[in-house]
């Protein structure tokens, strides 16, 4: 019964995306709030925020390889693989903001949404399901975001794809946790990366009215913040597992 919950639950996100027009992405988008230039560096802060990406994404990459055992290892190290990625792609892209490079700050991430939900599906429900699962996710992910470049270099984007990856992968991983209950896979630190994830993604919509209320900080750089924080919880639930196994 809960496979077929999950499944109906799959198939509205699908439709529902069909039912919505093409949505390009909005140039205002690379218009930045916070554009100092610091030490030389452009858009300085929107660019050194990046650093926490490398930092949670070596340190979670470095706990998977030397402690997680059995095939779940791999989704994780992917993730925190791309992360490491996300903090290179996100700086380039910051550096001279644009749809070109954008890419390479969404592909990277795009690929960490695919490794995670594949890791909860191996961790909750089937490791078999997960194997069948993996590849073709992580494919119909990177897909998405260079199907939304295709469309915007051809004169009509659509981000719809890449959307439905994005949050589409947060809601499924909240449907597992809800349906599937699995103490080792520690249900408090999945929970709490949701949760900054989600703080990450507001922080994104009020860019500009952040950085005009404090005049220090804009809501982007607070985003790299939060988005970190997120995979660091999972980072920090794999070391707690690893002590707890020890």
């Amino acid at each position: 019964m809960r496979p077929v919950v999950l499944g109906i639950a799959v198939l509205v996100m699908g439709v529902a995306l069909l039912a919505v027009p093409p949505v390009a992405q909005d140039p205002a988008y690379h218009m930045m709030a916070d554009q100092r230039t610091m030490l030389g560096v452009v858009n300085a802060l929107n660019v050194f925020s990046n650093l926490p990406f490398l930092f949670v994404g070596l340190f979670g990459l470095t706990t998977v390889m030397a402690h997680e055992r059995g095939w779940t290892r791999w989704p994780y190290a992917l993730l925190f693989a791309a992360t490491i990625l996300v903090a290179a792609g996100s700086t380039y892209y910051h550096l001279a903001p644009n749809n070109a490079r954008l890419v390479w700050d969404r592909l990277p991430m795009a690929i960490g949404f695919a490794a995670l939900v594949t890791a909860v599906i191996a961790e909750r429900i089937s490791v078999h399901a997960a194997r069948l699962l993996w590849l073709p996710l992580v494919v119909l992910s990177a897909a998405s975001v260079l199907h939304w470049y295709w469309t915007e270099i051809h004169g009509a984007g659509d981000l719809r794809l890449y959307a439905l990856v994005q949050f589409g992968s947060m809601i499924a991983v909240i449907l597992v946790l809800l349906v599937y209950r699995e103490p080792r896979s520690g249900t408090p630190y999945l929970v709490a990366a949701m949760s900054a994830y989600g703080v990450a993604k507001l922080f994104e919509l009020g860019d500009r009215q952040i950085f005009a209320a404090v005049h220090v900080v804009s809501g982007h750089t607070l985003k790299h913040l939060a988005a970190a924080t997120a995979v660091g919880c999972l980072a920090a639930m794999l070391h707690t597992r690893k002590e707890f196994n020890q």
